[in-house]
């Protein structure tokens, strides 16, 4: 029997490792000394393990290449996914956004039953054991070495080692330097899904506040680089949350951010209703006049930035003010100073160049006998649970086509 050598034990790693096994003998070596150390902590330990969306929806959710992954996740969509799992005994639950997690809302339930599945397959696990090295020779690798100096032969080598992001659960970028020396390009390594750091000093003082119902829309010289519906969080250094985060692969050099904290309304429609609560509060200061408005940590700092007098009778505040209040609500601008490091990005954008890789096997166009899957590649999608369903869609693809 042929032997296929899977390096990197998360969940593209796993899932490589149980689809080849099914014609294979497999071994799969991960430096850690359990699997799925990374995949223990995504969504706060709960594990969104995939999106209940249509399958053909999952396109428009990935902006990282997602022409590459059309085989990938058609052989082995979101349904199969779910089924896998609930035929493993874990069942699953679909929440807002149509994102899935396990119904007890533990990850360790998912990889427990990825682990319970490489067991019923007889796949070998080498623990504690970081690759090196891989010799290519000819087109062709050879062999690996571990960093204790140990050869391991195979026929077949699927490179599984994750990107650069959350560096503690063993991802420290490895497979670039294997993939550049077997001779592949790597395209602009950054971090995605990550942190925006934002210039203002305002953000420290609303750091906790949690909105929702907000539009964040990022520019760059006018141009529209991402918009989105949702939630955000502020912090000491600037902006998170979901909508952030998804924005946050955008990020470039001069990139505005803009907060619309009611994009429910035109700006008429808002203008009517400040009308209303200053009517309604006319007498008050204007300090006091916007509590139905907005929420309280926000107050303070909306009319810092309006440049009106906190102790100015409302009843005296002039149209202009007014229609700048307007203004400001709905384009709360912030300059963004950059992202917060890879090391605590979600996911890694960026990775082995895809053209460089059969989208329908994921076998190396330059190495016979390698292939890849998951973060390693320059693939990426927003946060949903798109990413770990590319994981273990391109790991069930790479395992399934190891032969020409």
């Amino acid at each position: 029997m042929k032997k296929v050598v899977v390096i990197g034990g998360g969940p593209a790693g796993m899932m490589a490792s149980i689809a080849a096994s099914e014609k294979y003998s497999v071994t799969l070596i991960d430096r850690n000394e359990k699997l799925g150390k990374k995949l223990y902590i995504t969504g706060k330990g709960r594990c969104n393990v995939t999106n209940a969306k249509d399958i053909s929806e999952f396109f428009d959710c990935i902006p990282g290449n997602p022409n590459f992954l059309y085989s990938s996740l058609y052989t082995y969509t979101n349904k199969d996914v779910m089924n896998f799992f609930e035929r493993l005994d874990v069942p699953l639950k679909v929440e807002r956004g149509d994102r899935v997690f396990p119904k007890s809302d533990k990850s360790s339930d998912i990889i427990n039953a990825l682990r319970k599945e490489l067991d019923n397959k007889n796949v070998n696990i080498i623990f504690n054991t970081r690759v090196t090295k891989i010799n290519v020779k000819d087109g062709i690798v050879q062999d690996v070495i571990t960093e204790k100096g140990n050869s391991i032969k195979a026929d077949h080598f699927i490179l599984c080692t994750g990107g650069l992001s959350y560096p503690q659960t063993g991802s420290t970028g490895d497979g670039y330097e294997f993939a550049k020396c077997a001779g592949h390009s790597i395209k602009n390594i950054k971090p995605s899904l990550v942190p925006i750091e934002i210039k203002e000093d305002f953000v420290k003082e609303l750091q906790g506040l949690s909105l929702k119902n907000v539009e964040l829309t990022l520019y760059k010289k006018n141009k529209v680089l991402y918009r989105e519906f949702g939630e955000m969080l502020f912090t000491h250094y600037g902006i998170s949350g979901p909508i952030v985060l998804s924005g946050s692969r955008f990020v470039d050099k001069d990139v505005t951010a803009s907060i619309n904290l009611k994009p429910a309304l035109t700006e008429e429609e808002l203008d009517k209703r400040i009308q209303r609560d200053f009517l309604k509060y006319t007498n008050k200061d204007f300090k006091n006049s916007l509590n139905e408005l907005l929420p309280q940590k926000l107050i303070d700092t909306i009319i810092k930035l309006s440049n009106v007098d906190e102790n100015k009778k409302v009843n005296s505040i002039t149209k202009q003010e007014r229609k700048n209040l307007v203004q400001l609500i709905q384009n709360l601008n912030m300059t963004v100073k950059g992202l917060r490091p890879i090391a605590e990005a979600i996911i890694t954008a960026g990775g082995v160049d895809t053209r460089e890789v059969d989208p329908s096997s994921l076998r190396s166009k330059i190495v016979k006998n390698m292939s890849f899957a998951g973060e390693l590649l320059d693939v990426d999608g927003y946060t949903g649970g798109f990413n770990i369903q590319i994981a273990l869609s391109t790991g069930y693809l790479a395992g399934k086509n190891i032969e020409e």
